[in-house]
């Protein structure tokens, strides 16, 4: 199951909304099951270099099913996943990555944010996980 382009839309909506509220610009990135960007939105005067930042914390939440906070909890020195931010291309293992499930729970894509702090990153990522 994959997410359709309307859902990622909504998903581009929602996290927008939210970055507004707490005056931030975002860069967003949606990607499908097989982690394949399906939609992207840059905010006005949203940082450039997050733009690459927000597709990799999606493609990283997606390639392990989970939020890429708890990924980077992993992978310090010690850590289980200790160095795995270098595999798969290169992850982000900070917060602003979330999976999306559907209705059934099923994890259909998944969201990345980028441009502000890791805890607005984040928010703005969960709020847009939560519109599907």
């Amino acid at each position: 199951m994959n997410i359709t382009l309307a859902q990622a839309e909504q998903v581009i909506a929602a996290a927008k909304e939210k970055s507004i509220a707490i005056d931030t610009k975002m860069n967003i990135a949606v990607v499908d099951a097989g982690a394949n960007l399906v939609a992207f939105a840059r905010m006005d005067g949203a940082w450039l270099g997050s733009l690459d930042i927000s597709i990799k914390k999606a493609k990283t939440a997606r390639f392990f099913d989970m939020n890429t906070g708890v990924i980077g909890s992993l992978s310090q020195p010690g850590g289980a996943l200790y160095n795995i931010e270098h595999s798969n291309g290169g992850l982000i293992t900070f917060p602003g990555g979330v999976p999306i499930k559907n209705k059934e729970g099923e994890i259909i894509g998944a969201v990345g944010v980028s441009g502000s702090t890791v805890e607005n990153d984040h928010t703005v990522a969960e709020a847009g996980a939560g519109a599907v």
